[in-house]
């Protein structure tokens, strides 16, 4: 059984940080400071185990305790969710930096950190290959199509960096991604649509219960312990609801520590709302899960896309979150 978990944040480190102070996102402040502007909110998922703390908040009534009432939606990646976001479809998006500090670039500072979600850890992440495939590692990737569950986010980061690793490269490996949505990723592997699948957990594990077989674990090098993603709002929709965004800031804190203190409470949280077979997620490894997003390490995000060609110019994450 593979499984890793991260013991608990000091409580005295914890208690040190003040929100947004220093460039840091997500950490304590005054309960009940500001009013609700309102109490509605639909937030959308992916669902994994980076949701986490999200589904601890609906499931144990954090939310309801702040008088939010939060209806989480399910979406294929957080970049497809984005135009939901702007359109107003959603309030508040569990989605992944990547993604978000490609949008904000484009789009001009629209983006918020409103509070992190998580980071990776050692086998939340791995390149996974069918039983019987000719992959044994990295280099045996030349030439192979890799299935990702969007282009231009945080798993062709992640396979990007792993290659660079390896002296080796998309384009001069002749490399293919496709796009698949993580839940269909196994069977694509399975049916052979594609030749190796970036896959995260419960993803990971599921697809080893049918005989898929891991290559590499992504957690490495300059992407080792990279920060993977966050709930991530509008400015404009924090400045227009501040009381809305403190109440949700602090319920997910709240669960974001449950998280971190009690793997049950993650296995019953995504067994509930990521429709994780029972039995299954206490295999599954969980990421890592920060309750303060520090501006150098999102920039450690940002600084990796420009090393890869997915961003043009040098971009200040710290706008994110400071």
């Amino acid at each position: 059984m593979r499984q890793h978990y991260w013991g608990v944040a000091s409580a005295a480190v914890i208690a040190t940080v003040a929100l947004l102070s220093g460039g840091c996102a997500g950490g304590a402040e005054p309960a009940g400071a500001l009013p609700l502007e309102q109490n509605d909110l639909v937030v959308g998922a992916v669902p994994v185990a980076d949701a986490a703390a999200l589904y601890i908040a609906k499931q144990q009534g954090l939310f309801a305790a702040e008088g939010l009432n939060v209806k989480i939606e399910t979406v294929v990646s957080g970049a497809n969710a984005i135009a939901g976001q702007m359109a107003g479809k959603y309030d508040v998006v569990l989605g992944n930096y990547v993604s978000y500090i490609l949008a904000d670039a484009r789009q001009h500072d629209r983006f918020r950190v409103l509070a992190p979600a998580a980071a990776f850890s050692p086998h939340v992440s791995a390149v996974v290959v069918p039983a019987g495939s000719p992959i044994h590692t990295v280099t045996d990737l030349k030439r192979k199509t890799i299935a990702v569950n969007a282009l231009n986010n945080i798993a062709t980061l992640m396979v990007s960096s792993l290659l660079n690793a390896n002296a080796m490269g998309v384009q001069q490996d002749h490399i293919h991604f496709k796009v698949v949505p993580f839940p269909e990723m196994t069977q694509a592997l399975l049916t052979h649509q594609v030749d190796a699948a970036w896959m995260v957990e419960p993803f990971v594990t599921t697809a080893e219960m049918t005989g898929a077989e891991s290559v590499v674990d992504t957690d490495q090098g300059a992407a080792q312990d990279l920060p993977l993603a966050g709930y991530m709002v509008t400015r404009s929709w924090e400045q227009k609801y501040p009381g809305t965004a403190a109440a949700f800031r602090r319920a997910i804190r709240e669960g974001q520590e449950s998280a971190t203190q009690s793997v049950s409470a993650v296995w019953h949280g995504v067994e509930a709302y990521a429709k994780i077979p029972a039995g299954v997620a206490e295999l599954i490894t969980l990421p890592n899960y920060p309750l303060t997003m520090p501006a150098i390490e999102l920039q450690r995000v940002s600084d990796l896309m420009l090393d890869y060609n997915m961003l043009k110019q040098h971009f200040n994450a710290g706008q994110m979150v400071g």
